[in-house]
């Protein structure tokens, strides 16, 4: 973040990683929504892109050609330009952008600024690193790969601008540190213990069954490892649920904490632009993760 003046600041993010699906097109669409969502997270508004790729010299163009293609047709979705880039030879595909956006320095969406009371929305479902796993083991079905399609595919810009007009206290993306990761982020940074409802958390279709199975990136064990010191489990939960909670999440959904008296309000609006919500907790006093 970059303070360019009282009335505007620069948001300057970048990611990339490897196919997450087979078709080159979704993989583009996908890689550019997610690199959009840190911007989006920090109440931004993306206006420019670079492609970062790296990709085998043996790859038939048009391959990489719809790769960028889908990535230019998200960009142009959020409103943003993708003004070059840069490639390089490797042997395994790696793409993403770098993003540039606008914000208000006033407001910035931040980590820190939970309060007592303030209720814990997600934006998107659960389970897409373990959906993306299922896919490489080839154990996916069809049906749900597209389904984790739409979602990974999906811009966080209206959950953004909602969370913008409804002043939201403080948030983030659901990334690679899968839920619990981010959440931890979040509770640290505003000197707040975050409860959650399992009953309430959103599961793309297919993802428990996976769990069940042991089908996981190996980024959710390195996630559990790092966080599980934090988090307090209130009921008994097998292996393979606790394993979600930890999944890394590709293209996942914003995490924001809104204050009670505005849930209604914010409920209410959201349907109206088709933006879906999951309330999934709540912000209390103390520290760490408590799910119940």
């Amino acid at each position: 973040m970059w303070r360019l003046s009282a009335e505007q600041a620069l948001i300057i993010t970048t990611d990339f990683f490897t196919p997450v699906v087979d078709t080159p097109y979704e993989y583009g669409a996908i890689a550019a929504a997610n690199s959009l969502s840190d911007v989006y997270a920090m109440g931004g508004k993306p206006f420019l892109a670079l492609n970062v790729a790296a990709l085998p010299e043996d790859l038939p163009t048009e391959i990489s050609a719809e790769i960028m293609r889908g990535a230019a047709d998200k960009a142009r979705e959020a409103g943003a330009l993708i003004a070059g880039g840069h490639t390089v030879k490797d042997r395994e595909p790696k793409f993403g952008l770098v993003a540039l956006g606008f914000v208000h320095p006033d407001k910035i969406i931040r980590k820190g600024g939970l309060q007592v009371g303030d209720k814990l929305i997600l934006t998107k479902p659960l389970g897409s690193g373990i959906l993306a796993t299922a896919l490489k083991q080839e154990k996916a079905s069809a049906a749900h790969i597209q389904e984790a399609i739409e979602w990974m595919a999906r811009l966080n810009k209206t959950a953004s601008e909602l969370a913008q007009e409804f002043e939201v206290h403080g948030g983030t993306d659901v990334t690679g540190f899968g839920l619990l990761g981010h959440a931890s982020e979040l509770a640290q940074a505003s000197g707040v213990a975050l409860h959650f409802n399992l009953e309430r958390l959103p599961y793309l279709s297919g993802a428990k069954h996976y769990a069940e199975l042991g089908i996981f990136p190996g980024g959710a064990f390195d996630n559990q490892k790092y966080f599980e010191t934090q988090v307090h489990y209130e009921r008994t939960l097998n292996e393979a649920l606790q394993m979600t909670l930890f999944d890394p999440q590709t293209s996942g959904g914003l995490l924001f904490g809104i204050a009670p008296q505005k849930l209604a309000a914010f409920e209410t609006r959201a349907a109206e632009l088709g933006q879906p919500v999951w309330v999934i907790g709540e912000a209390q006093a103390g520290s760490g993760l408590y799910l119940w």
